[in-house]
């Protein structure tokens, strides 16, 4: 489960297009952030997707990729054009290819290769209708299976693009936009695909074209609501409404971290998929975790991203990444069991050690971690001001990585040393217990009781 918004110009304090999202997956899918600079490709290359091949391009864009560890296509990105994506998973009644371009295939192809975020939409529509979508989805859950909807952004735009199967509707973003993992356009787009109605029809979900819906005639409602994406679309939609005309990273990022309650008592053992900052809890109830957060600032000539690298944004540091030619030096890529070199799983250490007692372990760090993440935003916007050159902000953003490096390692040991514990539900550490062995995570000095 997933959640993506955007504010535009006109919704922004600055005037730029700002794009956030929380990758939602489960809680040992380990995401790589991962810069891939552009490349010329000779003829009849093929770009080897996670399941199909796709005929490559003479050449492609630089691009920042927030992906899980397994799979070639991204669940969110930037490219050094400014275009920038994130993915939904949506429920259809539209069945399922076997095999075909994952979502975030589709999305990594997209910002490859495309200059303007109606560039994006049109290649992604094209390769839907080439390729379709399909394909197992989920990491360790194998019968994951899903259709997807995006918002794509650059400098100056946005759209909205909901698919089912090879079918999808499109609207231009006025000044603000969310979406989840329910088809969220109805009677009125701007672009569609040509079928889209008269396929409807034809299967009996409407009578007439005067009467279609697309998220009525073609959303299964069941997975819809069960996850419930209605919840969390609204919340981040009224969100952004309540902040439009003055939206900046700070408001993105909070709502990114934003829970299914009052903080004061909030507890991650007792929250449910109405969370936009989402924490796993039990392979029933919710098997996911938020793995991931992106926020993505969007200005000509200068886009940039702040990313976490890791889960649970309510525990995490948005750090920079600015398009200077190089990748940062962030450490090893994770993957699907615990590394001590790696950044995401050692938050996980301190995420999971956090659980025995949510508030006050929290309340460790909380207010280090929240000026310390205003200094790096201040302190970016100061170079942005000063036209500051890439380079220059890119050895800021190197200094931002160092920094919040070095006090993960402090926090953990504090949160470790503490003897904080809460009562926690019997299934609900059973679950945590399962989740940690599966990915060998060393023992924690002190668990959930």
């Amino acid at each position: 489960m997933c959640d993506t918004m955007v504010a535009l110009g006109n919704a922004t304090a600055d005037g730029s297009v700002i794009l956030a999202k929380n990758s939602d997956r489960e809680p040992n899918e380990a995401h790589v952030v991962e810069f891939v600079p552009g490349q010329t490709h000779r003829p009849g290359s093929v770009a080897r997707c996670t399941y199909v091949g796709v005929p490559q391009v003479p050449k492609t864009l630089d691009v920042l990729l927030c992906r899980p560890f397994w799979m070639w296509g991204c669940e969110m990105g930037v490219n050094a054009a400014g275009v920038a994506m994130g993915n939904e998973a949506v429920f259809t009644k539209e069945p399922h290819q076997r095999t075909g371009l994952l979502g975030m295939d589709m999305m990594r192809l997209a910002l490859e290769r495309a200059e303007t975020a109606r560039q994006a939409l049109d290649l992604i529509t094209e390769l839907l209708d080439t390729y379709g979508q399909g394909g197992v989805a989920g990491y360790g859950n194998r019968s994951m299976r899903y259709h997807n909807a995006f918002i794509i952004a650059d400098t100056a735009s946005a759209w909205v693009l909901e698919t089912a199967g090879k079918h999808w509707a499109a609207r231009r973003v006025q000044d603000v936009a969310s979406i989840s993992n329910g088809i969220t356009i109805g009677a009125e787009f701007d672009l569609a695909s040509p079928r889209l109605v008269s396929h409807a029809i034809e299967r009996g979900w409407r009578q007439s074209a005067a009467d279609f819906d697309f998220a009525d005639c073609y959303s299964d409602t069941l997975y819809t609501h069960f996850s419930q994406c209605r919840q969390r679309q609204a919340r981040t939609q009224a969100g952004l409404e309540a902040d439009a005309g003055h939206i900046t990273l700070r408001e993105m990022m909070g709502l990114l971290r934003s829970h299914d309650g009052a903080e004061a008592d909030w507890s991650p053992a007792r929250s449910t998929m109405g969370s936009v900052c989402m924490h796993a809890g039990g392979k029933l109830l919710r098997d996911s975790q938020t793995t991931c957060s992106l926020v993505a600032h969007l200005k000509p000539g200068a886009p940039m991203a702040w990313v976490t690298g890791s889960s649970a944004p309510c525990l995490s540091m948005f750090k920079p990444v600015h398009f200077a030619g190089k990748a940062l030096e962030i450490g090893p890529a994770p993957g699907a069991r615990f590394d001590g070199l790696s950044l995401w799983w050692r938050h996980e250490r301190l995420h999971r050690a956090v659980l025995r007692a949510y508030g006050p372990l929290r309340a460790l760090f909380a207010s280090e971690m929240r000026a310390l993440q205003e200094r790096f935003v201040a302190a970016d916007e100061a170079l942005a001001a000063a036209q500051a050159s890439p380079a220059e902000r890119q050895a800021l953003a190197q200094d931002c990585w160092q920094q919040a490096d070095e006090a993960l390692a402090e926090w953990t040991a504090r949160v470790e040393s503490s003897p904080a514990r809460e009562r926690q539900p019997w299934l609900y550490r059973r679950y945590w217990r399962k989740q940690n062995a599966l990915a060998g995570m060393p023992p924690l000095p002190i668990t959930m009781e």
